[in-house]
Protein backbone atom coordinates (compact mmCIF):
# COMPACT_ATOMS: atom_id res chain seq x y z
CA UNK A 1 0.00 0.00 0.00
CA UNK A 2 1.21 2.84 -1.14
CA UNK A 3 0.48 5.89 1.43
CA UNK A 4 0.81 9.55 0.76
CA UNK A 5 0.98 12.32 3.70
CA UNK A 6 0.89 15.09 0.58
CA UNK A 7 -0.15 18.74 1.68
CA UNK A 8 -0.05 17.56 5.30
CA UNK A 9 2.39 18.74 8.06
CA UNK A 10 3.99 17.10 11.31
CA UNK A 11 5.47 17.65 14.06
CA UNK A 12 7.91 15.14 15.99
CA UNK A 13 9.42 14.86 19.30
CA UNK A 14 13.06 12.93 19.97
CA UNK A 15 13.17 12.71 16.05
CA UNK A 16 16.67 13.05 15.46
CA UNK A 17 17.40 9.38 16.40
CA UNK A 18 16.13 6.17 16.51
CA UNK A 19 12.25 5.64 16.02
CA UNK A 20 11.83 9.62 15.94
CA UNK A 21 14.07 9.56 12.90
CA UNK A 22 12.89 7.02 11.36
CA UNK A 23 9.17 8.44 12.05
CA UNK A 24 10.57 11.74 10.60
CA UNK A 25 11.71 10.14 7.58
CA UNK A 26 8.92 8.05 6.55
CA UNK A 27 6.37 11.08 6.79
CA UNK A 28 8.97 13.03 4.97
CA UNK A 29 8.91 10.38 2.26
CA UNK A 30 5.26 10.26 2.09
CA UNK A 31 5.00 13.87 1.30
CA UNK A 32 4.56 15.44 4.37
CA UNK A 33 6.22 18.62 5.60
CA UNK A 34 8.06 18.00 9.36
CA UNK A 35 9.15 19.92 12.10
CA UNK A 36 12.07 17.74 13.64
CA UNK A 37 12.59 18.45 17.42
CA UNK A 38 15.59 17.30 19.89
CA UNK A 39 17.88 18.12 22.18
CA UNK A 40 21.30 17.99 20.69
CA UNK A 41 21.92 20.70 18.06
CA UNK A 42 24.87 18.35 16.34
CA UNK A 43 22.40 15.07 15.85
CA UNK A 44 19.32 17.62 14.96
CA UNK A 45 21.14 19.27 12.25
CA UNK A 46 22.73 15.59 10.96
CA UNK A 47 19.06 14.31 11.25
CA UNK A 48 17.42 17.15 9.68
CA UNK A 49 20.06 17.11 6.87
CA UNK A 50 19.41 13.30 6.38
CA UNK A 51 15.49 13.48 5.78
CA UNK A 52 15.49 16.42 3.68
CA UNK A 53 17.64 14.11 1.28
CA UNK A 54 14.15 11.84 0.70
CA UNK A 55 11.72 14.33 1.63
CA UNK A 56 8.75 15.49 -0.99
CA UNK A 57 8.12 18.50 1.62
CA UNK A 58 9.86 20.88 3.77
CA UNK A 59 11.79 20.00 6.68
CA UNK A 60 12.96 22.25 9.30
CA UNK A 61 14.42 21.23 13.06
CA UNK A 62 13.93 22.65 16.35
CA UNK A 63 16.51 22.32 19.49
CA UNK A 64 14.91 22.08 22.54
CA UNK A 65 13.82 19.93 25.01
CA UNK A 66 10.36 18.69 25.48
CA UNK A 67 10.90 18.13 29.49
CA UNK A 68 10.67 22.05 29.72
CA UNK A 69 7.10 24.11 29.42
CA UNK A 70 9.11 27.04 27.03
CA UNK A 71 10.13 24.84 24.83
CA UNK A 72 7.75 22.82 23.99
CA UNK A 73 5.59 26.40 22.82
CA UNK A 74 8.69 27.53 20.97
CA UNK A 75 8.78 24.09 18.94
CA UNK A 76 5.26 24.82 18.06
CA UNK A 77 5.75 28.36 17.45
CA UNK A 78 8.55 27.78 15.17
CA UNK A 79 6.31 24.69 13.38
CA UNK A 80 3.66 26.81 13.18
CA UNK A 81 5.96 29.70 11.65
CA UNK A 82 7.67 27.44 8.86
CA UNK A 83 3.98 25.27 7.80
CA UNK A 84 0.97 27.65 9.15
CA UNK A 85 -1.04 24.48 10.70
CA UNK A 86 0.16 21.31 12.30
CA UNK A 87 -2.08 18.49 11.20
CA UNK A 88 0.04 15.22 12.91
CA UNK A 89 2.12 15.42 16.46
CA UNK A 90 3.96 12.41 17.62
CA UNK A 91 4.95 12.90 21.10
CA UNK A 92 7.78 10.38 20.91
CA UNK A 93 10.88 12.00 22.83
CA UNK A 94 11.99 10.54 26.19
CA UNK A 95 13.94 7.77 28.19
CA UNK A 96 13.10 4.75 29.43
CA UNK A 97 14.33 4.51 33.16
CA UNK A 98 14.25 1.23 34.83
CA UNK A 99 15.06 0.49 38.70
CA UNK A 100 13.83 -1.29 41.95
CA UNK A 101 11.28 0.79 43.66
CA UNK A 102 12.89 1.88 46.90
CA UNK A 103 15.07 3.75 45.03
CA UNK A 104 12.32 5.65 43.31
CA UNK A 105 13.07 9.50 44.42
CA UNK A 106 10.63 12.06 43.58
CA UNK A 107 12.99 14.00 41.66
CA UNK A 108 13.71 10.78 39.32
CA UNK A 109 9.28 10.03 39.01
CA UNK A 110 8.97 13.98 38.46
CA UNK A 111 11.53 14.34 35.98
CA UNK A 112 9.95 11.17 33.72
CA UNK A 113 6.63 12.11 33.98
CA UNK A 114 7.75 16.00 32.62
CA UNK A 115 9.44 13.90 29.66
CA UNK A 116 6.80 11.40 28.54
CA UNK A 117 3.37 12.93 30.24
CA UNK A 118 3.45 16.43 30.44
CA UNK A 119 5.42 16.94 27.22
CA UNK A 120 2.41 15.01 25.83
CA UNK A 121 0.16 16.83 26.97
CA UNK A 122 1.46 20.28 26.62
CA UNK A 123 2.13 19.63 22.83
CA UNK A 124 -1.54 18.34 22.41
CA UNK A 125 -2.73 21.44 24.20
CA UNK A 126 -1.55 23.67 21.74
CA UNK A 127 -2.39 21.50 18.28
CA UNK A 128 -5.59 21.03 19.77
CA UNK A 129 -7.50 24.43 18.95
CA UNK A 130 -6.19 24.32 15.51
CA UNK A 131 -6.99 20.64 15.02
CA UNK A 132 -10.72 21.07 15.88
CA UNK A 133 -11.16 24.32 13.91
CA UNK A 134 -9.96 22.44 10.75
CA UNK A 135 -11.82 19.27 12.23
CA UNK A 136 -9.14 16.86 11.04
CA UNK A 137 -5.83 15.85 13.39
CA UNK A 138 -3.88 12.91 14.26
CA UNK A 139 -2.07 12.17 17.31
CA UNK A 140 0.35 9.66 18.16
CA UNK A 141 1.69 9.07 21.23
CA UNK A 142 5.10 6.88 21.66
CA UNK A 143 5.16 4.85 24.51
CA UNK A 144 6.34 0.80 25.43
CA UNK A 145 4.79 -2.55 26.30
CA UNK A 146 4.88 -1.56 29.82
CA UNK A 147 2.19 0.78 29.79
CA UNK A 148 0.13 -2.80 30.01
CA UNK A 149 2.65 -5.45 31.11
CA UNK A 150 4.53 -3.27 33.68
CA UNK A 151 7.45 -5.51 35.40
CA UNK A 152 8.85 -5.28 38.62
CA UNK A 153 11.98 -3.18 38.56
CA UNK A 154 10.33 -1.06 35.84
CA UNK A 155 9.31 1.93 37.34
CA UNK A 156 9.57 5.15 36.65
CA UNK A 157 9.28 3.99 32.99
CA UNK A 158 5.96 1.87 33.37
CA UNK A 159 4.48 4.40 35.59
CA UNK A 160 4.43 7.07 33.02
CA UNK A 161 3.60 5.01 30.31
CA UNK A 162 0.88 3.81 31.80
CA UNK A 163 -0.56 7.25 32.40
CA UNK A 164 0.39 8.09 28.79
CA UNK A 165 -2.27 5.43 27.64
CA UNK A 166 -4.82 6.56 29.73
CA UNK A 167 -4.05 10.23 28.53
CA UNK A 168 -4.62 9.10 24.95
CA UNK A 169 -7.71 7.22 25.85
CA UNK A 170 -9.18 10.89 27.22
CA UNK A 171 -8.02 12.36 23.82
CA UNK A 172 -9.43 10.05 21.61
CA UNK A 173 -13.16 9.89 23.18
CA UNK A 174 -12.80 13.79 23.23
CA UNK A 175 -11.27 14.35 19.69
CA UNK A 176 -13.27 11.82 17.79
CA UNK A 177 -16.51 14.11 16.84
CA UNK A 178 -13.87 16.65 15.77
CA UNK A 179 -12.11 13.77 13.49
CA UNK A 180 -8.74 14.19 15.75
CA UNK A 181 -7.62 10.38 15.75
CA UNK A 182 -5.04 9.44 18.90
CA UNK A 183 -3.36 6.39 19.24
CA UNK A 184 -0.24 4.96 20.95
CA UNK A 185 1.80 2.86 19.88
CA UNK A 186 4.01 0.57 22.95
CA UNK A 187 7.61 -0.37 21.87
CA UNK A 188 8.82 -3.42 22.31
CA UNK A 189 12.25 -4.11 21.29
CA UNK A 190 13.81 -1.92 18.68
CA UNK A 191 17.35 -1.99 17.49
CA UNK A 192 18.58 0.96 18.20
CA UNK A 193 22.53 2.77 18.78
CA UNK A 194 22.53 1.70 22.62
CA UNK A 195 22.01 -2.13 21.93
CA UNK A 196 25.48 -1.34 19.99
CA UNK A 197 27.18 0.67 22.59
CA UNK A 198 25.90 -2.35 25.55
CA UNK A 199 27.33 -4.93 22.85
CA UNK A 200 30.93 -2.98 22.59
CA UNK A 201 31.27 -2.14 26.16
CA UNK A 202 30.17 -6.35 27.00
CA UNK A 203 32.66 -7.21 24.04
CA UNK A 204 30.28 -9.28 22.16
CA UNK A 205 29.38 -8.93 18.36
CA UNK A 206 26.43 -6.52 17.82
CA UNK A 207 24.24 -9.72 15.83
CA UNK A 208 24.83 -11.96 19.27
CA UNK A 209 24.46 -9.43 21.34
CA UNK A 210 20.54 -9.06 19.58
CA UNK A 211 20.26 -12.25 19.31
CA UNK A 212 20.24 -12.85 23.23
CA UNK A 213 18.06 -10.19 23.59
CA UNK A 214 15.56 -11.48 21.09
CA UNK A 215 15.01 -14.63 22.38
CA UNK A 216 11.89 -14.86 24.35
CA UNK A 217 10.20 -12.70 21.54
CA UNK A 218 7.69 -14.85 19.28
CA UNK A 219 9.02 -13.99 15.92
CA UNK A 220 12.44 -14.36 16.76
CA UNK A 221 14.03 -10.94 16.11
CA UNK A 222 14.17 -7.16 17.74
CA UNK A 223 12.46 -5.05 15.47
CA UNK A 224 13.75 -2.16 13.16
CA UNK A 225 12.59 1.70 13.91
CA UNK A 226 11.40 1.12 10.05
CA UNK A 227 9.04 -0.94 11.16
CA UNK A 228 7.37 0.97 13.88
CA UNK A 229 7.88 3.66 11.63
CA UNK A 230 5.26 2.61 8.40
CA UNK A 231 2.77 2.07 11.39
CA UNK A 232 2.94 5.09 12.69
CA UNK A 233 2.38 6.31 9.10
CA UNK A 234 -0.45 4.31 8.29
CA UNK A 235 -2.26 5.58 11.64
CA UNK A 236 -1.85 9.24 10.47
CA UNK A 237 -2.86 8.35 7.05
CA UNK A 238 -6.08 8.33 5.15
CA UNK A 239 -5.85 4.80 5.19
CA UNK A 240 -5.71 4.54 9.35
CA UNK A 241 -9.63 6.96 9.03
CA UNK A 242 -11.28 4.57 11.65
CA UNK A 243 -8.15 3.81 14.28
CA UNK A 244 -8.80 5.77 17.05
CA UNK A 245 -8.27 5.02 21.01
CA UNK A 246 -6.00 2.12 20.30
CA UNK A 247 -3.09 0.88 22.25
CA UNK A 248 -1.08 -1.04 19.91
CA UNK A 249 1.97 -3.00 20.83
CA UNK A 250 5.08 -3.13 18.37
CA UNK A 251 6.94 -5.90 20.04
CA UNK A 252 6.68 -9.10 17.42
CA UNK A 253 4.23 -10.76 20.49
CA UNK A 254 6.73 -10.46 23.19
CA UNK A 255 4.13 -8.91 25.38
CA UNK A 256 2.21 -10.91 27.84
CA UNK A 257 -1.02 -8.34 27.14
CA UNK A 258 -2.57 -7.51 24.02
Amino acid sequence: MEISLSGRSAIVTGGSKGIGFAIATRFAASGADVAIVARGREALDAAVQQVRAVAKGRVVGVQGDVGIAADVQRAYDEAMTAFGRIDIAVNNAGTSRNGAFENLTDEILHYDLEQKLFAAVRMARLVWPQMKERRYGRIINVLNVGAKAPRGGSAPTSISRAAGMAFTKVLANEGAPHNILVNALLVGLIEADQHVQAAKRKGVAVGDYLAGLAKDIPLGRIGRAEEFANLACFLVSDAGSYVTGTAINVDGGRSPVV
